[in-house]
């Protein structure tokens, strides 16, 4: 596998030295109808910031915070569900980039023992190459979503997050905006619902509770992903913009930094095309990836697909 993902505690990065095949045509005799908005909430537009004063992983570039300018924009409540994505699929004869690959990253700790494993990525062993594992069968042949049609959706690619967005008349949110969602205007939070600490008894979001990635006591009810409307939303009424999922945005992977660092991880950034997902997952845990704060950031090619791995969907106002 060492050859086909570059892997990290989060995620894992697909790195194919050839494309995937292309989608066959789809035929219809009637013309596709466009998918519907889900619960879109208004976020006016005017001075907000991005990222925080008070770096938890310098590294990734999560400070210091800035101020930017916002125009208005709506953000859905919750991420794009199984349910959702299955609709648009069958509208319009979608076929995802994992399928077209014909494998995907699969967290290990989801599989039943006789799974067929086609290697690992040495850095992170916990996740495995999977073929046949796409969205609708997640853990790959065996596997399927008939139990979680209103959980987020994974295994998703930056193209088929854009290619639902754009069915729904919508797109990917910047970083600045997801950021704008998730903090309610509130400068210095921490997290979404304000600056108190989760720990593996003290439940605010679906991260992992235990030792990572051996032993997760699933205080929070869940061993992987969660429904989309679990938990108390934010005061602007958003959904798990911490945990669950890691989520696309629209940005490319860059730190704002004149480091060498900064200028070292840019240069690799732009050659791998790297794009950036925000929110953490049902996998981060403090005592090694503490990124389901508001400013934590993660980067993955635009090709990726994983177990924790969604999107939502944003709208010009």
């Amino acid at each position: 596998m060492t050859d086909a993902v570059k892997g990290s505690c989060c995620a894992v990065s697909r790195n194919a030295s050839q494309p995937p095949p292309a989608a066959a045509a789809t035929v219809r005799d009637a013309p596709v109808t466009a998918g519907q908005r889900a619960d879109p909430i208004f976020i006016p537009g005017g001075r907000s910031h991005v990222g925080t004063d008070k770096p938890e992983i310098p590294l990734d570039g999560e400070g210091p915070a800035r101020s930017v300018k916002l125009n208005p924009f709506h953000l859905e409540a919750e991420a794009v569900t199984v349910r959702r994505f299955a609709d648009f699929v069958a509208a319009k004869g979608y076929v995802s980039e994992a399928e077209r690959f014909g494998w995907s990253a699969v967290f290990a700790g989801l599989l039943p023992p006789d799974s067929d494993v086609n290697g690992n990525a040495p850095s992170t062993p916990w996740w495995v190459r999977i073929d046949g594992a796409y969205w609708h069968q997640p853990e790959g042949p065996g596997s399927n979503t008939d139990d979680r049609l209103d959980h987020p959706v994974t295994q998703i690619s930056l193209a088929d997050a854009q290619a639902f967005a754009e069915w729904v008349g919508g797109r990917l949110p910047s970083e600045a905006e997801w950021e704008r969602a998730a903090h309610g205007g509130v400068r210095g939070r921490k997290f979404t619902w304000g600056n108190a600490e989760p720990d593996d008894e003290t439940i605010f979001c679906n991260i992992w509770q235990g030792q990572f990635p051996h032993h997760n006591t699933m205080a929070d009810g869940y061993m992987a992903t969660a429904p989309a409307r679990s938990f108390e939303p934010n005061e602007g009424g958003f959904y798990n913009m911490a945990g669950n999922v890691w989520e696309w945005t629209a940005d490319p992977y860059r730190i704002r930094s004149l480091s060498r660092h900064a200028k070292k991880r840019n240069a690799d950034a732009v050659a791998a095309d790297e794009r950036l997902l925000k929110g953490g997952s049902f996998l981060c845990h403090i005592s090694y990836c503490y990124r389901y704060r508001i400013a934590a950031r993660m980067a993955l090619t635009p090709d990726s697909a994983a177990s924790n791995v969604g999107f939502r969907v944003a709208y010009d106002a």
